[in-house]
């Protein structure tokens, strides 16, 4: 019930100004990219984000278009539906990773480990931070004693692709020859090792990705419950 000391509200009309200004926000801000992004990363229809919010599917189609201006309240109901503050829509948008390597910036480094390396090999990703793959230029000396070849092991996957020459590869107990062209994909925690089976340098790009490898899921042991001596499980087993 209104008192009577209370003016009726009246329909407020907002100034054109203010109109321009919510548009140019919005359009600044693309906060309707940003519900699109967001709806799409849940793989969620129009109609389902609506049904979630109140909102009709068509209005939610105009706002991700940038066609309509959407009031705080709106906002905030689709904000709630992906677990996401009202802030989310105005703050800067983070940068896509993207780092140049000029070939000026490689820093040539020998094989590790041995005192007559038989590969050098460049980091084309060195100054990427988090990066989920490093890739590499790599040079593979001809070699004399292949007994001098040294398998290693390291979590993940691996790529290769010879650009010039001819490689040798030992997989585990399994030795593979690739000339200019061909490429190989393999876990790389199996023991492997390269070798240039050439008279001439061998030259691959090589890729690996990192993948931890799963830990095993140990079981609790059985321990002996008080003044029984007998575990725990033939307790449970007995109650």
């Amino acid at each position: 019930m209104q008192s009577p000391l209370e003016p009726a509200s009246q329909p407020s009309e907002t100034p054109p100004d203010n109109i321009h200004s919510a548009e140019c926000c919005i359009a600044e801000k693309r906060i309707g990219e940003r519900i699109r992004r967001l709806r799409l990363k849940r793989s969620m229809g129009l109609v389902e984000l609506g049904r979630q919010t109140g909102l009709s599917a068509s209005f939610l189609s105009q706002l991700e278009t940038g066609r309509v201006v959407p009031t705080l309240r709106n906002l905030a109901r689709i904000a709630m539906v992906f677990g996401r503050d009202l802030s989310y829509f105005f703050e800067p948008e983070p940068h896509p990773l993207f780092r140049l390597h000029r070939h000026t910036d490689r820093v040539r480094l020998p094989q590790s480990g041995v005192d007559a390396p038989t590969y050098f090999f460049e980091s084309l990703a060195w100054m990427v931070p988090e990066r989920q793959l490093d890739p590499y230029y790599a040079e593979f000396l001809p070699v004399r004693n292949p007994s001098d070849i040294r398998p290693h092991v390291h979590p993940g996957y691996e790529f290769l692709y010879v650009l010039e020459g001819e490689l040798e590869i030992r997989h585990g107990d399994r030795t593979h020859s690739l000339e200019t062209g061909d490429s190989v994909y393999f876990d790389a925690g199996t023991p492997h090792s390269y070798r240039c089976s050439g008279q001439m340098p061998a030259v691959a790009l090589i890729v690996t990705m990192h993948q931890p490898m799963p830990q095993p899921t140990l079981r609790a042991a059985a321990l002996p419950t008080p003044n029984t001596g007998s575990t725990a499980s033939e307790a449970d087993s007995q109650a």
